[in-house]
């Protein structure tokens, strides 16, 4: 990204499960609360640390601090709050969260400036999804989507901050995700029927940025309403994750029409992948894919398992 005085940076990140350290455990055999293994003080600061040590990294290299920062696997404010106090955030910075029903105790969660910013209205937007053979629970939950009406100078944006449900087994949650995507689309052809606002959705989409999903989810009845300029850094192989041999661009900030066109005060510039080396792995085997935190049940004591990505926008 070339650096430029009157752009901004927006920028999403799946921290990769961000608990509030366990208590010591009476027994060796009770679980925690994280469901991480030694999940400690220390172990936590250092977590901490490491996400401000990315917005350093970024500030470093674009001689700016995001304006908008949106994250995934956040389990409580608290995280939040120890957060945005790190210096790199000069106390400019403030946070939209919402607890959600979600299985893992993980949610969405949005950092912005609030010296730049004003959050003109904020809501969660929740999915219950009934089982059709219920067994003992009969009902599934998920993470909430986050919807802030965000003011950026004079131009108020609708940003839609996400994590869809995870792949498992045969997928067994993409039509999760379709109907998630398919609700997130009606809301946002519902507001533009009173307003002409931008619109931003952001997040981990748990679905490459080829896919059919995401591409049905960018147009209605072939009228295009969203880009999305993630589409070919994924052709040019830039993954923001990894399973197994496979790279992934699982990270996605998706942009309205607006943003392309002139019509709005600020005018989308490029996308990137930070994928830093000091955020990579230091194991040769692994080289290119990020530092996690865990394998498993085995601390490394990286960053996260995700690479965060990053929009530019100017000001016109």
């Amino acid at each position: 990204m070339n650096n430029d005085a009157s752009a901004e940076l927006i920028m999403f990140y799946n921290v990769e499960n961000l608990f509030p350290p366990d208590p010591k455990p009476v027994h060796k055999s009770d679980p925690s609360n994280s469901g991480l293994k030694n999940w400690d003080e220390n172990r936590y600061k250092s977590k901490i640390t490491k996400i401000a040590h990315v917005l350093e990294l970024v500030t470093e290299d674009h001689q700016i601090l995001p304006i908008l920062i949106g994250l995934a696997e956040i389990s409580t404010d608290s995280v939040l709050k120890d957060i945005i106090a790190q210096p790199v955030f000069e106390n400019k910075y403030k946070y939209i969260q919402f607890d959600s029903l979600d299985e893992r105790g993980v949610d969405v969660a949005l950092l912005y400036n609030a010296e730049k910013c004003e959050i003109l209205h904020s809501e969660p937007i929740s999915f219950i999804f009934e089982f059709e053979n219920p067994g003992p629970s009969s009902f599934d939950t998920t993470r909430d989507v986050l919807f802030c009406k965000v003011k950026i100078d004079e131009q108020i944006i609708d940003f839609y901050v996400v994590h869809l449900p995870s792949k498992r087994e045969n997928d067994v949650n993409k039509p999760k995700r379709e109907h998630i995507l398919d609700k997130i689309k009606e809301r946002i052809l519902e507001e533009r029927k009173e307003n002409s606002d931008p619109v931003i959705v952001m997040g981990d989409f748990n679905d490459n940025a080829n896919e059919v999903m995401i591409d049905n989810f960018l147009k209605t009845n072939d009228t295009e309403i969203l880009k999305n300029p993630f589409s070919q850094l994924f052709l040019d192989k830039k993954y923001s994750t990894f399973h197994h041999s496979n790279g992934l661009l699982f990270e996605q900030i998706l942009l309205s029409l607006e943003f392309f066109n002139n019509i709005s005060g600020l005018k989308f510039e490029e996308a990137a992948v930070f994928n830093n080396v000091k955020l990579g792995s230091w194991d040769r085997k692994y080289q290119g894919r990020p530092f996690r935190t865990y394998v498993g049940t085995r601390y490394l004591g990286g960053y996260s398992d995700h690479f965060p990505v990053l929009v530019k926008i100017k000001n016109i």
